[in-house]
């Protein structure tokens, strides 16, 4: 009951705000709720998605960037709040929880400094996963690794080969990017994000053609964007949605029919891993039988503003995504104590 009562007063200080805006700020308010229609806000369905989740194994997956800090300005600053931190530590102890994210490994555990999660970086391209028996072909791109703490863990890294060419881009992106004011580069080790949230309209143009020129250097690496950021990523067939896959085989699950994946993400590279949730069928051999596993699980978009999205729910910013994992956190408390 709190729940609702508490999205109704949340709704009502939207309707407050947009009415005492301009006329454009209240269409947009307009065609916000239409989109909520259908994609709805996992707040306010939070009830009903918790009781599709009984007798599951949750597993939680988290962008880092616009998911759980704010989008900043210079993207070396964007610190997660220590109450956040602490609300993301507590859900990790309760459920098994990995931050997905276009950072660097290293880097979004600068930020991020908790033990008790799992990281994968460059989209997936930097795994440090638990080290359990898996179900793979080729362990060439793969290496066993020891935390502070002594847990064991294998690192996944299937862009390693290409490394020597990442560095030569980095090199000439320096290069050819230095004059365009504003322009910041960002090596996430297997990939080269290229963030322009501060390059003047006037500029812009300048500076795609320089990063095409690059790619004209090295024509099997692929150009993305993103928000604010172009990235430019080694020529695998390897995303979000491929290391969502991999971490829940990883932690022994990709075989159980019990498992519930919950993604939250804000950016485009995120719809790969809304795809894998929207349903997902798939056979294979254990112990020389043939098992068949269907899996769905709940895909969550941070957004402000209505989008495409493959998303079956939405949170509307990094506050509510905070509460959310609030209600999950809570949820666990109260059953494990009943």
């Amino acid at each position: 009951m709190g729940i609702p009562r508490l999205i109704a007063k949340l709704s009502n200080l939207k309707s407050v705000s947009s009415s005492t805006c301009d006329e454009d700020m209240d269409i947009n308010w307009h065609s916000y709720d239409s989109w909520l229609e259908k994609h709805p806000s996992a707040l306010v369905e939070f009830q009903k998605m918790i009781h599709g989740a009984e007798r599951k194994k949750i597993v939680l997956f988290l962008d880092y960037d616009g998911t759980l800090s704010p989008i900043v300005n210079d993207p070396d600053i964007a610190f997660m709040s220590d109450k956040m931190r602490s609300v993301v530590h507590e859900v990790g102890c309760f459920f098994p929880t990995s931050i997905i994210t276009g950072r660097s490994r290293e880097k979004v555990y600068e930020f991020v400094r908790l033990d008790n999660i799992y990281y994968a970086g460059s989209h997936g391209m930097d795994i440090m996963a638990p080290l359990q028996p898996l179900r793979i072909k080729d362990w060439k791109y793969h290496a066993k690794t020891v935390d502070r703490k002594g847990n064991k863990f294998v690192i996944y890294q299937p862009a390693n080969k290409y490394l020597p060419e990442i560095n030569q881009i980095q090199k000439l992106l320096k290069e050819r990017t230095a004059a365009i004011e504003g322009v910041k580069l960002e090596d996430n080790k297997f990939c080269m994000s290229v963030h322009f949230r501060n390059v003047s309209d006037e500029d812009f143009g300048k500076l795609e053609e320089e990063v095409k020129s690059v790619l004209e250097d090295h024509p099997r690496f692929r150009l993305t964007r993103g928000k604010k950021v172009m990235e430019i990523r080694p020529p695998i067939n390897w995303d979000k949605g491929h290391a969502l896959e991999y971490l829940l085989d990883s932690l022994g699950l990709s075989s159980s029919n019990d498992v519930l994946p919950i993604y939250i993400g804000d950016d485009t590279s995120d719809e790969d891993a809304f795809e894998v949730l929207i349903y997902s069928e798939q056979y294979f051999v254990m112990n020389k039988r043939l098992i068949h596993q269907k899996r769905q699980g709940y895909s969550i978009i941070v957004t402000s503003i209505p989008r495409e999205t493959r998303a079956s729910y939405s949170l509307y910013d990094t506050t509510e995504v905070m509460m959310f994992l609030e209600y999950l956190a809570k949820w666990k408390r109260v059953g494990s104590a009943s």
